[in-house]
Parts: C-alpha cells; structure tokens; sequence
C-alpha cells in the first residue's frame, strides 16, 4: 500500500479521502501533516483571494460608472449589484476577512483601475491613484458613485 505522503504526490483525490477517514477513526498519528499544513494554508489562501477577486470586479464597474458615466447600463448595474450580494456572502461565511476589507480593496484597487482602463479605453491616468471610496461606501447596496 502507498504511503499517504506518495499518495499525496500520485492521487490528490485519494489522498484527502484517506486523511478525511484517518480523520473521523481519530488516527492522528497516520495523518500526512506536512501535506495537510500545506493544504489548509492554500485553502486560506484561495478564501482571500476570491474576496480580492469580487473586489477588482466591483471596483472596476464603479470606476466604469463614474468613469465613463455615458456608457451606463443595466448590465453594469446587476454586475455591481452580484459582485456585492458575492462579498457579503462571502463575509458571512468567512467573518474573520471582514477586518482585513480595507487591505484587500488597496489592493483590488490598483487592478481594478487597469482593467477599467482596458474596458473603457481611457488612460489609466484618468484614474485616481488611490481609491477614493472608503469601504462602507465600496460594499452599500444603494452607492454609485456621481
């Protein structure tokens, strides 16, 4: 039988289905915790991510909209509006990234202004350098910016 370290390298997906059973017969001592350690950080690592992700999204639609306010649309609207229900949704499943909103929108921020920049022609100097919405503002159902 493999070692669960090989495993590991061979069949990821067999891999966690042993150390999920491993697990639940509370067999510590067999648990692959190199590979484990190194799992749940990638898995932290993925959760901020995704809040950074949405966030580069949601930034950039609001610098379209107060950007480039004569190309306005519906389909901007319900963009900002799911980028926000997918933020909130994901605070509420991951509390502990909330404190750390403020980090993640500096820097979504300077993404957001190069994708905005792409989307709308416009020159990324026609962006602020830093973002000028705070994130109360940013994550407000009802904000668009003038």
């Amino acid at each position: 039988m493999q070692s669960t370290a090989s495993l590991y390298e061979t069949d990821f997906y067999a891999w966690t289905q042993e150390q999920e059973k491993l697990i639940s017969q509370k067999n510590l001592s067999s648990l692959d915790l190199v590979h484990l350690q190194k799992e749940l950080h990638l898995m932290g690592a993925i959760e901020k991510r995704e809040l950074s992700h949405r966030l580069e999204i949601l930034l950039m639609h609001l610098l379209k909209w107060k950007y480039q306010s004569s190309r306005q649309c519906k389909s901007w609207t319900r963009t900002i509006k799911v980028q926000r229900l997918d933020i909130a949704q994901h605070l509420r499943n991951n509390p502990s990234l909330r404190a750390k909103v403020d980090d993640y929108i500096a820097d979504a921020y300077e993404k957001a202004v190069l994708f905005a920049a792409d989307e709308t022609n416009l020159d990324e100097e026609v962006f602020p350098n830093i973002c000028e919405w705070n994130s109360s503002q940013i994550l407000d159902d009802t904000f668009l910016p003038n």
